[in-house]
């Protein structure tokens, strides 16, 4: 399962994160991008200690010092099984497609990138040295 398409099932849903200086923020994840930044909503932070508590009305965390995420387990199921329905179908259409062959454009098989385009032999149709 990859993290950015777990983050952006997550959208509007509670969340735990971590950071790598020991804070947490409980809150509703309104928004991500690919570097992993996050913007939350109506959020509890937490110091290092645990003694300290503040309630935000809305928090931007930086990607990188994200430690972990902790998200519903609901959510995550719920995304495995989403995954699992995107490949089965994947695999349906691929399986319904018959190819003439895999080298469109690009003449023969011997010529790959640089290569001098005569019948192969060896090293030589691929391309290194003369």
């Amino acid at each position: 399962m990859l993290p950015l398409s777990l983050l952006n099932a997550a959208q509007n849903k509670p969340m735990l994160v971590e950071l790598k200086n020991g804070e947490t923020f409980n809150g509703h994840l309104v928004n991500c991008d690919n570097f992993m930044n996050i913007t939350l909503r109506e959020v509890y932070q937490t110091n290092t200690d645990g003694d300290r508590f503040w309630k935000l009305k809305e928090c931007y965390i930086r990607g990188s010092t994200i430690k972990y995420l902790r998200v519903p387990d609901t959510l995550l199921d719920a995304v495995k099984e989403e995954q699992n329905r995107a490949r089965d179908a994947g695999r349906g259409a691929r399986g319904a497609y018959v190819s003439g062959g895999g080298n469109r454009g690009r003449g023969s098989i011997a010529r790959g990138r640089g290569g001098r385009g005569g019948p192969m032999r060896g090293a030589r149709g691929r391309g290194r040295g003369a």
